[in-house]
């Protein structure tokens, strides 16, 4: 069985290449997901790609992963919430309801050199790593973090 990552895209990234490109760059959504399908083959791992506008079916998907992880057919989460970062307590409480499920916290700028607002995230508590910075080979860098960092329960399983 090839276990899975999700890279999950909250509001407005999919508008990469077109919405602020000095900030984001040109680079599209269909692009990253292209890169990542193809790194995660690289490092044995299926790839599912899931962007919403909609926070309700970012959690959806968050609770869907927590279970598969449990089953042991999940490695973890690449999410970038875009601007949900800033203002969602209830992604927060889903990723730390799915524990052991790990969710690295990706953002393709430095959202701590940005606008203040910017700089508190109700994600970076509860994610198991945090990838700023890197623009969107920040995905791929998530994904090499999340084969690294396969908890206990899903190396058994593997095995």
């Amino acid at each position: 069985m090839t276990r899975k990552i999700l890279i999950l895209n909250g509001p407005n990234l999919n508008l990469l290449g077109t919405r602020e490109p000095e900030q984001y760059g040109r680079t599209t959504l269909a692009d990253v997901e292209e890169r990542c399908r193809r790194h995660g083959q690289q490092l044995g791992f299926a790839v599912e790609c899931f962007q919403s506008n909609w926070e309700g079916a970012l959690l959806d998907k968050i609770h869907e992963y927590g279970r598969l992880c449990r089953e042991g057919q999940v490695v973890g989460v690449v999410f970038n919430p875009g601007a949900l970062t800033h203002t969602s307590i209830a992604l927060h409480d889903a990723i730390k309801g799915v524990e052991p499920l790990p969710v690295i916290e990706c953002h393709i700028s430095n959202v701590h050199a940005r606008e203040a607002f910017r700089h508190q995230s109700w994600v970076s508590p509860v994610a198991a790593g945090i990838v700023v910075g890197f623009g969107v080979d920040g995905y791929l860098v998530a994904m090499d973090g999340l084969a690294r960092k396969l908890t206990p329960l899903q190396a058994a399983k593997a095995d």
